[in-house]
């Protein structure tokens, strides 16, 4: 929530500031060109001489390339906050706190009357070829080499490989490097 209001902040100030530059920058601009209404010189030069190269004097202020360049800035500084602020409410983050789980949890084993255990709870998210891996693993007291997981989960190698990478990745297995081979683990938290 923080974020978010920080972007909500740095959008809404990069904004305002926007529109003074784009304000501020008509203003300077338009009094720079009136200042000077009419180029004596150039036009009679121009009449006399048949314009010579073409081009126009004009005045200029000075503060309009500090301008521009403010300008470019802030339209920079509002497209990144409107995009964290899209960013923020189209993938909004899953917030869970190990201090406000643990209650819910015993009230709902309280209230359900019935303990799950963490491997039922596991089996439960898993899908098919993974569920395979895990069943091979309690089958060998958690313990077992990965090319023997192979054939007997009747999956390829690259399959196995995936799967036991998936699993590692989530915690629910560790690896060993043995010779060719690796030897998978089951987590203790799940035994």
């Amino acid at each position: 929530m923080r974020r978010i209001s920080l972007f909500l902040i740095l959008t809404v100030v990069s904004l305002v500031s926007l529109v003074a530059v784009v304000v501020a920058g008509y203003y300077v601009l338009s009094a720079s060109s009136s200042q000077y209404p009419s180029n004596w010189m150039g036009q009679m030069m121009g009449g006399v001489m048949g314009g010579g190269n073409g081009a126009q004097v004009q005045a200029q202020n000075a503060a309009a390339p500090y301008l521009g360049v403010t300008f470019v800035v802030l339209v920079g500084v509002a497209v990144v906050s409107v995009g964290g602020l899209l960013y923020f409410f189209a993938f909004p983050e899953i917030r869970t706190s190990r201090a406000g789980a643990q209650p819910f949890l015993k009230s709902m084993e309280q209230s359900s009357g019935n303990s799950v255990s963490a491997y039922e709870s596991v089996v439960k998210t898993l899908n098919a070829d993974e569920r395979k891996v895990v069943e091979v693993l309690t089958a060998h007291d958690g313990k077992y080499l990965q090319k023997y997981i192979r054939s007997e989960a009747g999956l390829s190698r690259l399959q196995t490989h995936r799967v036991v990478a998936r699993l590692a990745e989530r915690g629910v297995v560790t690896l060993e490097k043995t010779g060719n081979t690796n030897m998978v683990l089951l987590a203790n938290w799940l035994k």
